[in-house]
């Protein structure tokens, strides 16, 4: 099972510098998409839904603004737009798309680098979500949550460290919770089970020239339940074409999805 995360920042911008072309040639079982900036009205479905995937959509209310998406080969048993906090869905951050046992979740966690009142919203959200996490840790399901997490955890996820240990991101109450995710035996960081090194990084600043020196955060993760600790099998940061100031972070697993669904829809399903 291949799953692919991406934050498009902007999902047309993203088409338009060929990200679903890359995306088709990839055999990906699921892509998870953040930061779509679209409504749904907006994307012509032969475009953004590709042919062979099942897709779903989470928009933001505000145009242009944050949204999430998910492609699947096989029909999902079903689909969770909104983790039920009424802030949080408004603002289109969470889907979920649930296959027998195993959900897979397309996460884009609130960034508080825009000011100090966007940062507390960030740190509400992850009050709320280390309880969620918790919860469905104890369900019995297998989950992989994919997404931009806006949190860099240790000084090997990025270049200027020193110089960020103040900034959003990068702030000690992030990366502390970060590990407390981690240390609870619950769940993993799935791509450091397989690359420890560093530079390894998701995101590059549009500024100065950050991108050609790969003066990055590493971001983007896949957190995985415990119990797929070794269904992990390859990891990679796809760097050769540039569709979002993101790169694609690919990932395999040694899991049985199920059959896929023949003659998958190309129609984007109502919200």
């Amino acid at each position: 099972m291949r799953i692919i995360t991406l934050n498009a920042n902007g999902i047309r911008s993203a088409e338009s510098k060929g990200f679903f072309k890359w995306m088709l040639l990839q055999n990906a079982d699921i892509i998870c998409i953040q930061e779509t900036k679209a409504q749904l009205y907006q994307l012509k479905p032969e475009l953004f839904c590709p042919t062979g995937y099942y897709c779903f959509y989470h928009d933001a209310e505000k145009k242009g603004y944050s949204g999430v998406a998910l492609f699947s080969k096989k029909q999902p048993d079903k689909i969770i737009r909104g983790i039920g906090w009424p802030d949080i869905d408004a603002e289109g951050r969470f889907i979920e798309a649930q296959f027998g046992k195993l959900s897979v979740i397309s996460l884009y966690l609130p960034s508080g680098t825009s000011g100090a009142d966007r940062q507390q919203i960030k740190f509400k959200f992850m009050d709320r979500f280390l309880p969620y996490l918790q919860e469905c840790a104890q369900s019995g399901r297998d989950y992989i949550i994919c997404g931009d997490w806006n949190i860099a955890h240790k000084e090997i996820d990025l270049k200027n460290w020193r110089g960020n240990q103040k900034n959003s991101g990068f702030l000690p109450e992030e990366r502390v919770w970060l590990t407390q995710l981690f240390s609870s035996n619950h769940w993993l960081d799935a791509f450091r089970l397989l690359n420890q090194e560093a530079e390894q990084y998701t995101w590059w600043s549009n500024r100065g020239q950050a991108w050609k020196k790969n003066v990055g955060w590493r971001i983007d993760y896949q957190i995985i339940s415990a119990s797929l600790k070794d269904k992990v099998s390859a990891v990679s940061i796809y760097k050769d074409e540039r569709f979002s100031d993101h790169a694609p972070l690919i990932m395999d697993y040694d899991y049985e999805l199920g059959s896929h669904a023949d003659n998958a829809s190309a129609k984007v399903p109502e919200l």
